[in-house]
C-alpha cells in the first residue's frame, strides 16, 4: 500500500510518523509538507517591495519546511517503507488531497492538530476537511500510539462492513489485532407513535437484529484472521462511540465518513466529526 504522510512540525505531526510503525510497511511512502506562505497583509504596499517580502518569507518557510522533512524522516520507525520527501506550496488541505489524488495513495495519515471554539467554526480543521474529501481511508493521529491490539469498528450498516472488510482483508497493521464490531441505535424517545409495550417490542426487534448485524460482520473479519465480536448500543452514533472507547480504551477508532446521502450522511459526518476532535485513541476514517 502507498502511504502519504502529512507533517506540519506539530507534535501530533511527529506522532503520526511515529504510528506507521504499527503499520504494515508500505510499498512507497510519501512524506509530504505544504508550504502556506501568507500574503503580504498591507495592501498599499508598493508592489517591489510586496513580491520582495513574500519572496523572502517563501524561502524562509521552504527552509525551515526541508529541515522539518529531514527530522521526520531520521524518526520514522524501523522498516516502514523507502521514505520520499515532498514539499509543495499552497494550503495544507489542498495539497494533501491534491496529491492522494495524483500519487493514487492507499493511506493518508497526519497529525490531529485540533481548532478549538470559534476557530474551529470559522476555519475549520485540515484533518476534518481530509476526512471529509480524501479519495483513500485516513489516520488521524491525536496522540501517542504505544500499542495497537485492540480496535473499536463503528459501523452503521453493510455499505461500512463491506468496506471494512476490504481494508482489513490487505492486512493493514503490523501485528494482529482484535476487532470490536459496534453498531448504534440512533433511537430518540418517543421510538415510534405507538403505544410504550408496542414500542418496547419494536425496539427489542431492533436491536436483535443489529446484534445478528454485528456478529455476521465479525463472522467475516475472523475468517480473515482476525479476532473479532459484536456489540449494539443505543444513543446519539459520535458520542455513543467515545462512550464505548471511554470504557473500553481501545488503541484505535475505525469509522466511516462519506458515500451517504440526506440525513445519513449528516449523521455519519457529525459522528466522525465528534469521534476525530474528541477521541481518547486515533481515529482511522474509511471512504
Amino acid at each position: 500500500m502507498k502511504i502519504l504522510l502529512a507533517v506540519d512540525g506539530s507534535d501530533q505531526s511527529y506522532e503520526a510518523a511515529r504510528a506507521l510503525g504499527h503499520l504494515a510497511p508500505a510499498e512507497q511512502l510519501i512524506v509530504l509538507h505544504a508550504v502556506n506562505v501568507p500574503e503580504p497583509a498591507y495592501p498599499m504596499m508598493m508592489p517591489e517591495v510586496s513580491q520582495e517580502l513574500y519572496t523572502t518569507v517563501e524561502r524562509a518557510m521552504k527552509e525551515d519546511g526541508q529541515r522539518l522533512l529531514d527530522r521526520t524522516v531520521s524518526v520514522l520507525p524501523f522498516n516502514t517503507g523507502v521514505a520520499a520527501k515532498r514539499m509543495e506550496l499552497g494550503h495544507p488541505a489542498d495539497v494533501i488531497l491534491a496529491t492522494a489524488e495524483a500519487e493514487k495513495v492507499g493511506l493518508i495519515v497526519l497529525g490531529a492538530r485540533g481548532l478549538g471554539g470559534v476557530q474551529e467554526l470559522l476555519l475549520g480543521s485540515v484533518s476534518h476537511r481530509i476526512i471529509t474529501s480524501a479519495p483513500c481511508p485516513t489516520l488521524v493521529v491525536n496522540r501517542h500510539m504505544p500499542v495497537l491490539k485492540q480496535v473499536l469498528l463503528a459501523v452503521e450498516g453493510e455499505r461500512d462492513a463491506d468496506t471494512a472488510a476490504t481494508f482489513l482483508s490487505a492486512k493493514p497493521f503490523k501485528e494482529r489485532v482484535n476487532v470490536t464490531v459496534l453498531t448504534i441505535l440512533p433511537f430518540a424517545q418517543p421510538l415510534w407513535p405507538v403505544g410504550i409495550s408496542d414500542s418496547e417490542v419494536l425496539k427489542e426487534k431492533a436491536i436483535a437484529a443489529s446484534r445478528d448485524f454485528v456478529e455476521g460482520v465479525a463472522a467475516r473479519l475472523t475468517k480473515l484472521g482476525y479476532q473479532a465480536s459484536g456489540a449494539v448500543t443505543l444513543g446519539d452514533p459520535g458520542h455513543a462511540i467515545l462512550g464505548w472507547a471511554g470504557t473500553t480504551k481501545p488503541d484505535l477508532i475505525l469509522m466511516g465518513s462519506r458515500g451517504r446521502k440526506g440525513a445519513a450522511r449528516f449523521l455519519l459526518g457529525s459522528a466522525s466529526h465528534t469521534a476525530l476532535h474528541r477521541a481518547p485513541c486515533p481515529v482511522l476514517v474509511l471512504h
